[in-house]
This record gives C-alpha cells, sequence and structure tokens, in this order.
C-alpha cells in the first residue's frame, strides 16, 4: 500500500490501530500528546511507595478475544496472569459472611443447582431472572429488566456490573450489561477467568506494542499534541503538529484515537458522551497476609460487599483496591479516602496493621457514563470524511468502556483504514 497512516492517540486503542496498520506494511505515524503511550492504562514509578505500580487495576478476562488477539500480534501472549479455573471470593462487612463463586467451565450453568458453589441466599431460579439482559433493547436500563433487589443482586449482580459499566447498574444500559453477560458469564466460567497484566500494565499492553511499531519501522511521536485538523469537505487534508503542519493525501488514512472531549475540539459537531464516571484506586506498600498471597504470579483478589471498597487485588509487595462509579468520594481529601479505603482492607482481610505507606490515584473521567443516554451518544468509526476514523472506547463498539471495548475499536477503525487505503 502506499499510503500512509496517522493514528492521533497513543492510548489502546490508537495501539491497537497502529499495530494492527504495521501488521499489514502501512508506513504508521503515532502521534501522541503525553510523554508516555497507554493513556489510562499506565504504570509509573511512584516515589510515596517506592515502587512501580500501574494507576489502577485493570481487570480482563479470559474470553476477550481482542485482548488476546492484541497480545498475540505485539509478542506478548504469556503477559497475563490469573487462575486456572474462574473462582471468585467475596466477603461481606456488614454480615461477616464470606464465599467462593465457582462456576462451571462450560456454558451449561450445573453450579447454580449446588448450593455450596453458588451465591449464599440464593436459589437456582434467581438466576434465571437476569436472562432479559441478553435481548434488552438500546433504551433500556438495568431495572426496567431484571430485579435489582436481594441476594444476588446485591452479592454478585451489583457488583459484577459496577465493574464492568463503572456506572450504577440500576440506571445503567441494560444493552450494555447484556453484551457483557452474554460475553461472560452466559458462556461459562472457561470465558471470564480473571486475568490481569503481569508484571506491569505497560510491560503487557504499552511496552511491546511500541517495539512491534519500531520493528516495522513506524514513527512514534510522543509528547506531540495535534494542535488542529484541515478538513476539506470529503477528506482530513492536513495535521497542525508543534513541528509544523502535515500534509494528507486523499489516498492516506487519519485515525483519531483521543479523549471524547479531545474528539469534539478537533471535529466540531460531532456528537459523542458527555457524563463520565470517575474511579479511585488506592495502593498500599504492605504484603498481604499468608493466606492471601497471590500464586503463581496472579494477584489473590476478593470482591467486597458492603465496604466503600469494591475489589482487593493482593500482589508480593502491596495491596491495590478499587472503587468504581467513584463519584461521591473523589473529590474528597486523599488522605481521608487513604484512611478508608485501608479500614476496609482491614476488615476484609481480617489484619491488624495500621495505614501503611500509601497513594490514591483519583481517574475523575474514567469512562462515559454507561446510560441508554449516554450509548445513543456514542459514534461509529467511520465518520463524514472519507479518510478519517474514530476510536476509542467511547466509540460504538456494543461494550462499555472496557480495555477490550478500546482494542476492539482500533480493530475496526485499522480495518476501515485499510479498505480505504486499498482504494
Amino acid at each position: 500500500m502506499s499510503g500512509r497512516a496517522f493514528v492521533i492517540g497513543g492510548g489502546l486503542s490508537g495501539l491497537s490501530a497502529a499495530t494492527r496498520l504495521a501488521e499489514k506494511g502501512v508506513a504508521v505515524t503515532l502521534v501522541e500528546a503525553a510523554g508516555q503511550a497507554g493513556g489510562r492504562c499506565r504504570s509509573y514509578f511512584d516515589a510515596a511507595l517506592g515502587m512501580v505500580i500501574d494507576n489502577g487495576n485493570h481487570l480482563v478476562l479470559s474470553g476477550n478475544r481482542a485482548v488476546h488477539d492484541y497480545l498475540a500480534r505485539i509478542g506478548a501472549r504469556d503477559a497475563l496472569a490469573g487462575p486456572e479455573r474462574a473462582e471468585f471470593h467475596f466477603a461481606d462487612l456488614a454480615s461477616g459472611a464470606r464465599w467462593a463463586l465457582k462456576p462451571d467451565e462450560g456454558a451449561l450453568p450445573l453450579w447454580v443447582m449446588q448450593g455450596s458453589r453458588r451465591v449464599p441466599g440464593t436459589g437456582a431460579k434467581d438466576y434465571a431472572a437476569y436472562l432479559p439482559l441478553l435481548w434488552a433493547g438500546t433504551a433500556a436500563r438495568i431495572s426496567e429488566c431484571v430485579p435489582v433487589t436481594g441476594a444476588l443482586w446485591e452479592r454478585l449482580m451489583r457488583p459484577f456490573l459496577l465493574a464492568a459499566l463503572n456506572t450504577e447498574p440500576e440506571d445503567s444500559s441494560a444493552a450494555l450489561a447484556g453484551a457483557v453477560v452474554r460475553e461472560t458469564l452466559a458462556k461459562g466460567g472457561w470465558h471470564y477467568r480473571p486475568r490481569i497484566a503481569h508484571p506491569t500494565l505497560a510491560a503487557a499492553f504499552v511496552e511491546p506494542a511500541l517495539a512491534y511499531l519500531a520493528a516495522r519501522g513506524a514513527a512514534v511521536k510522543l509528547g506531540t499534541r495535534l494542535r488542529g485538523l484541515t478538513l476539506s469537505a470529503r477528506d482530513a487534508a492536513a495535521l497542525d503538529l508543534p513541528d509544523g503542519i502535515e500534509p494528507v493525501g486523499p489516498g492516506d488514512a487519519v485515525v483519531l484515537a483521543v479523549p471524547p472531549w479531545a474528539a469534539c475540539d478537533l471535529l466540531p459537531g460531532l456528537m459523542v458522551p458527555n457524563e463520565f464516571r470517575a474511579i479511585v484506586n488506592g495502593h498500599f506498600r504492605v504484603a498481604p497476609p499468608p493466606e492471601f498471597l497471590p500464586q503463581d504470579g496472579a494477584p489473590a483478589m476478593l470482591g467486597v460487599i458492603g465496604g466503600t471498597v469494591e475489589w482487593i487485588f493482593a500482589f508480593p509487595d502491596r495491596i491495590s483496591v478499587t472503587v468504581s462509579g467513584a463519584d461521591a468520594i473523589v473529590d474528597r481529601p486523599r488522605d481521608d479516602l487513604a484512611a478508608i479505603l485501608w479500614s476496609d482492607v482491614v476488615d476484609a482481610l481480617g489484619i491488624d496493621t495500621v495505614l501503611p505507606p500509601w497513594q490514591v490515584v483519583k481517574e475523575k473521567r474514567a469512562t462515559f457514563a454507561a446510560t441508554p443516554a449516554q450509548d445513543a451518544r456514542r459514534p461509529p468509526a467511520r465518520s463524514q470524511w472519507r479518510n478519517l476514523f474514530l476510536a476509542g472506547d467511547w466509540t460504538q463498539t456494543g461494550l462499555p468502556a472496557t480495555i477490550e471495548g478500546a482494542l476492539r475499536s482500533g480493530e475496526t477503525a485499522a480495518a476501515l483504514a485499510l479498505k480505504h487505503l486499498a482504494l
């Protein structure tokens, strides 16, 4: 192919598009405003902790097709760690109850027939009540389709959907929830074994991608912000970069893989999600208790019911926690948040340790709000300009804002760009 491809944005959607285009022999230029690639999925040395950490606990699942395709492409197939079977442990801080969810590997859910394997306080019939999510319409909220009370909701479905949607599940899109359930819970445990980047997000998702691009002659420009686009009636005609104007021919392709608010600035009139939800992560430099030590490089993981913390991840040298849909707490002082989060860790893990060295990472606009109204604002990958394509977890992927959605959006944009370049 003689045409060039310019990928604007070095987050996971941009890296997905750039590596796919480079794989097909396209001359790629990747432009990223920040000094490092990865976007919200980043790793850095934290001076307060004296160690390299990820900004948050970005969990993926064994059935995430785009994740595994991307890692295989960049030579990082073994960069995820996790248990051999799907098994999820929970602790209810209010009642003191503890249990483990142990689903079957296949799609036939025999596990719900066994009280020792299902959520305490639930019966087999309770699970069938969530089947309507699988065919929910795009305008429906979850609370309009399925029960949002009871033990199954409080102890499994609500925390699962909150983690996936990063929005209060009751008001979230039933269609997006259904998409997640179809690809995970409905397919059996083999498809939702938990996986986490090992040893870091950057080592798994970012550094191998940059090496892959370099090996194929791609130009990667970090710390370079696109200041504007010149658009003709039919095409993107030029990129305004700090080092000058870069002409773009009709036979070239541009993939715009930036956050939605940045896309609006570059493409006035573009309709995008405009409501967002926060995530708060806490990291504590302390070894977990012996019974909670990670196995085989995979961090131990505990779901928390009835606390501020929702998920606890135990690494050999630290404990990390995540709070999704965290708008109610994100503006609280960091010292207060550290104390609140650590109190939940102490209760959940049964340890008696004073607050260790800590770091709190706030993402105020972590994801778009996964409501029906906001989902309807997500644009397709194809724009009104022939050679300009959109990527990002906020585009219309059919999934909520997840790593899987971001990578799929990059694949879609790259496929459209390749068709254009082949004309």
